[in-house]
C-alpha cells in the first residue's frame, strides 16, 4: 500500500529531474521496450521462426508494457496486480525486515507466502510478490510452447483437410498467446533488473533504517532513473552489447528466480553511492553504463527463460484427455481429442 501511496503523491509534486515522470512503473516504456526486443533478437535457431522475426521481437517490445498499462481497472483488479512488479527486501535478502522470509526461503504457492508475512505481522501489499509472477510467467509460457508443439505437429501430419485447417487455425491463436505471454513474463523479468523493485529503499533511501553514508531520501529517485534517464541514454544496440552469455545448464526455477533477484539487490547499494557522486548527471558515463548494465541483466535473464521454456516444453503434457508432447511430434500419439474436446 504505501508505494502506491508514494506513486500518487509523487504525481501531484514538483519533479526534481525536468521532464522525469513520478509514478513508479519499472523502467517506462523504453527501458520495457528494449528488454522485450532485445531478448528476443538474441534467441537461437532452436525457437520457433515466428518467435525470432522482426515483428515478433518488436511485438513483444510493446506488450512488455502492458502490466503498467492496464492499471486502474479498480478492485480487486490493481491490488492483486500492482504488487507483482516488486519484493521488497532488506539489505540481507530478507523480506521487509528480519521478520520476514529469505528470499532463498519462498513458499511453494503464494497464499502460504502471503500467510506466513501476515503471521510476521508485516504488511503483504507492502512486501510484493515479483518472484511468483516471474516463476507464474515462466511456467504458462511452458504451457503455451507445449501446446504450440502438439498443434504444429499435427498440422503437419493430419491428412483430413478440416481437422488440418482447424490445427492451423488454433497454431496461429497460440502464437498470438505465446507474444502475449512472453511480452507479459518480459515485464517482471525486467521489473527484477531493476534494483528499487528488490528493495525497501525503493524510492530513496529508506528513512526508517540507519543510512550512515547520507545517501538520498527524495522521493523523486525511482522515476528520475527509470524514466527520463533511461530514455535518455539507453541503446538497444549497447543493451545488446552488454547481454551476458546465455547460462543455461542446471535450471531450477525455484533456485533461478530468487539468485536472479539477489543480483539485483545487490546493485541497490551501488545505484546509492553512484547517485551520490553525481553520476547521473548530464554527460556522466557512470549512470548511462549504470542503467545499460541493468537493462542488458532483464534482457539476458529474458531471454534465457524464453529458451528454458521452449526446452522444458518438450518433455510437457497437454489437453484433456492429457498427450505427452513428445509422442504427438514422435507420430505416435492422436492429439484431436485433446486439443479440440470430444464433448
Amino acid at each position: 500500500m504505501k508505494r502506491l501511496a508514494l506513486a500518487a503523491a509523487a504525481a501531484v509534486c514538483a519533479v526534481a529531474v525536468a521532464a522525469v515522470p513520478a509514478a513508479v512503473s519499472a523502467w517506462g516504456n523504453t527501458g520495457h521496450r528494449l528488454i522485450g526486443v532485445a531478448a528476443v533478437r538474441a534467441l537461437p535457431d532452436e525457437l520457433p521462426a515466428f518467435l525470432r522475426t522482426p515483428g515478433a521481437a518488436a511485438e513483444i517490445g510493446e506488450l512488455s508494457r502492458e502490466p503498467d498499462r492496464t492499471k486502474g481497472g479498480g478492485q480487486p483488479h490493481d491490488r492483486e496486480r500492482d504488487t507483482a512488479h516488486f519484493i521488497d527486501m532488506d539489505d540481507q535478502g530478507r523480506v521487509m525486515d528480519a521478520r520476514g522470509m529469505s528470499i532463498d526461503a519462498l513458499p511453494r504457492l503464494k497464499s502460504e507466502y502471503d500467510a506466513a508475512l501476515t503471521t510476521a505481522g508485516l504488511d503483504v501489499d507492502d512486501a510484493g510478490y515479483l518472484p511468483y509472477a516471474i516463476m507464474d510467467g515462466y511456467q504458462q509460457l511452458v504451457r503455451d510452447f507445449a501446446t504450440w508443439r502438439v498443434l504444429h505437429a499435427a498440422e503437419a501430419r493430419e491428412t483430413d483437410p478440416g481437422k488440418r485447417a482447424w490445427y492451423r487455425e488454433d497454431r496461429l491463436r497460440r502464437e498470438a498467446l505465446i507474444l502475449r505471454d512472453a511480452g507479459y513474463l518480459g515485464h517482471y523479468v525486467g521489473d527484477g533488473a531493476q534494483p528499487h523493485h528488490t528493495t525497501i529503499h525503493y524510492n530513496g533511501w529508506n528513512r526508517d533504517t540507519p543510512n550512515p553514508e547520507g545517501f538520498t531520501t527524495s522521493r523523486q529517485t525511482h522515476g528520475a532513473f527509470e524514466g527520463a534517464f533511461t530514455a535518455r541514454v539507453a541503446r538497444l544496440d549497447a543493451v545488446e552489447a552488454a547481454m551476458r552469455a546465455p547460462q543455461l545448464e542446471g535450471f531450477d526455477l525455484r533456485a533461478r528466480v530468487p539468485a536472479y533477484l539477489k543480483t539485483t539487490l545487490a546493485e541497490v547499494l551501488p545505484f546509492y553511492r553512484l547517485e551520490k557522486a553525481g553520476g547521473f548527471a548530464e554527460g556522466d558515463p557512470r549512470g548511462r553504463d549504470f542503467a545499460l548494465t541493468r537493462l542488458a541483466a532483464g534482457a539476458s535473464e529474458l531471454r534465457d527463460l524464453i529458451v528454458l521454456a521452449w526446452r522444458d516444453s518438450a518433455d510437457d503434457e497437454i489437453g484433456w484427455p492429457k498427450v505427452k508432447v513428445a509422442e504427438v511430434e514422435a507420430g505416435t500419439a492422436d492429439p484431436w481429442l485433446a486439443m479440440y474436446g470430444e464433448d
